[in-house]
């Protein structure tokens, strides 16, 4: 089983999840965007061994925290998309642009694409591919517990923003309708930012994607 813990981390209270294997005690977290100290006493507490971090995108309050963490832990960062390498980039203005502690630019030891597999302990993350907020945005997806960690794609009752270099609001809808929608109505969806919700709820109730809004 998964056991999800998640930290709400930098002044953006963006959502870092930390994923536990229930039976081996193997983790992995995703966006880790900054808060390393705090971060570091959530996975104390929670009794595991963190392999690597994963991420979703290259946006500073998703990624801010990751090289840091790393090198404390002596593991890998992974993810995402190599379209997003730019964003990675930019991390020093970044920094500058949103007055976070300065972010070095570093490069993950493995770009995703579409469909690959991440495993840890008994479990496994589905790696999708979803542009649009991003050029080089990814979601996971653990289908055994049914959850899916979608980053800035899609919120509760919103989705992401598309006005930052790269973004596509006609690329975002699709993919949240082909990559998020065409998952059961009962897989819960844990986004960047804000409470969880689930697939069902937003396909009948989101107005960005419902046809009610743009």
């Amino acid at each position: 089983m998964l056991e999800v813990i998640t930290q709400p981390v930098t002044p953006f209270a963006q959502n870092s999840n930390l994923l536990v294997c229930q039976t081996t005690r193997q983790a992995v977290i995703i966006d880790p965007g900054g808060d390393v100290e705090k971060l570091m006493q959530v996975i104390e507490s929670a009794n595991c061994k963190l392999i690597a971090i994963l991420l979703t995108h290259g946006h500073l309050d998703h990624v801010g925290g990751a090289e840091q963490l790393a090198q404390h832990c002596n593991i890998d960062i992974v993810g995402p998309h190599l379209g997003d390498k730019f964003w990675l980039d930019a991390l020093p203005k970044q920094s500058e642009m949103f007055n976070f502690p300065m972010a070095e630019v570093f490069s993950p030891a493995k770009w995703l694409e579409e469909g690959e597999q991440f495993t840890f302990g008994e479990l496994t993350l589905e790696v999708r591919f979803t542009p649009g907020h991003t050029p080089g945005h990814v979601i996971f997806v653990e289908h055994s517990t049914k959850r899916i960690f979608v980053g800035d794609v899609l919120f509760k009752g919103s989705v992401g923003r598309t006005d930052f270099p790269g973004g596509n609001a006609a690329q975002l809808k699709q993919s949240i309708e082909s990559k998020i929608y065409s998952l059961p109505d009962d897989y819960t969806v844990f986004p960047g930012h804000g409470p969880t919700t689930t697939v069902g709820y937003e396909k009948q109730t989101n107005p960005f994607t419902s046809g009610r809004f743009g």
